[in-house]
């Protein structure tokens, strides 16, 4: 899989661009603040329907106007297939595939599989559990896209059972008189199913990343440490300790604990129990990373999880585009070459930078120069 052509509308700084890439690596070049990283948050927001960098769509649309369009060529199996996605804030965004309407734009998921290293990835290790939910998350779409419904389920779920919560905790608190959760039991069967299915989806997520995770950090890192990634669901399993559970285990225990939290919940006024509230545990050696592992080995960490989804994704028939954005500048040149080396095979690479030497000649290949505004291919 790799993506031919590219095209924004009023997206970030651009108000109209084009850009044609190739197979093999391409390597955007332009100074801080022209507009790299906007080219690749679009194609990340076409794979995903989000922005790793920020957590609304506002700020994707271009300033004065109404709404932003990203237009995306890929090829698969020797077949093009053009994404268009339409942005508009506060209101559903449209989406189309091939010439068709989109029914949902969460429809599109699938159709451009990749995965993105950004300076933001440092949070994975550092930062706190709703970065690694949303690593596992993403991951578990770009794997199998049928757990971007499983995901939106849960969400609307989670917020009709908190919005009854919150209701019902007000009425106490501001009216002085009982809220109303006759209803109460019955989002707790839904949140029960939506958060089984998500949670299954993750555990064998994990299972099935630790190989990839310790050999990518060890080939990263040049054999220093060992990494380990672990499901923590202590949220509803509270004695925890990585047990096995198939499906109907997790629905019971999350049901338990739907029940053992109620009362803490109607005091709160928020759902305390649930995939919403899991982690993911890192470790290095027999320590967690986080704030135990120094800056380099954070580095390390995070892109290790990037390539261990990279390679996942590539074990399983999944050929995805690899987006490196602004990383060989907070890389040593150990790790620069490490990297590329692991890299340099894949079907499309497209890497960002300040400095063009930054980036090691096993990515040589097509080059982009990005000025305010436009994109041009160096000769």
């Amino acid at each position: 899989m790799h993506v031919r052509r590219l095209e924004l509308t009023d997206f970030r700084s651009y108000a109209r661009v084009e850009v044609d890439l190739d197979p093999g690596p391409n390597v955007l070049v332009g100074a801080n603040g022209f507009g790299k990283t906007n080219l690749v948050e679009a194609l990340g927001y076409v794979a995903t329907l989000g922005s790793h960098r920020v957590a609304t769509d506002q700020p994707l649309v271009r300033a004065g106007a109404e709404r932003a369009i990203i237009r995306c060529v890929i090829v698969h199996d020797g077949r093009e297939l053009l994404v268009e996605l339409e942005i508009v804030p506060g209101k559903a965004n449209r989406a189309r595939l091939g010439r068709a309407q989109a029914s949902r734009p969460r429809d599109i998921i699938g159709a451009l599989r990749l995965v993105l290293f950004a300076p933001e990835d440092l949070a994975l290790v550092r930062g706190d559990p709703a970065e690694r939910r949303r690593y596992l998350d993403d991951l578990l779409v770009a794997r199998q896209p049928r757990y971007a419904g499983v995901r939106a389920d849960y969400d609307r779920v989670l917020k009709q059972r908190n919005a009854l919560l919150r209701t019902a905790y007000l009425a106490r608190k501001v009216g002085n008189r009982a809220g109303d959760l006759s209803t109460l039991d019955v989002w707790d069967v839904h949140l029960v199913r939506h958060g089984a299915d998500l949670i299954a989806g993750r555990l064998d997520l994990c299972e099935a990343l630790a190989t990839h995770v310790a050999k990518a950090y060890d080939a990263v890192s040049a054999g220093r440490g060992e990494a380990r990634i672990a499901y923590d669901a202590k949220s509803w399993f509270p004695t925890w300790d990585g047990q096995v559970l198939d499906r109907s285990g997790i629905e019971a225990r999350l049901a338990e604990a739907l029940a053992e939290a109620r009362p803490s919940e109607v005091d709160r006024g928020v759902t305390l129990a649930g995939p919403h509230r899991d982690d993911v545990t890192l470790t290095l050696g027999e320590l967690p990373a986080k704030g135990y592992a120094s800056h380099g080995e954070s580095w390390s960490f995070a892109l290790a999880l990037r390539l261990a989804a990279f390679d996942l994704l590539r074990a399983e028939g999944i050929e995805p585009v690899l987006i490196l954005d602004d990383v060989f500048a907070e890389l040593d040149t150990g790790r620069r070459h490490r990297l590329a080396e692991m890299t340099g095979t894949a079907t499309q690479v497209i890497v960002t930078c300040a400095v063009e030497e930054d980036v090691p000649r096993a990515l040589a290949g097509v080059r982009y120069l990005v000025a305010p505004g436009e994109v041009s291919r160096a000769a």
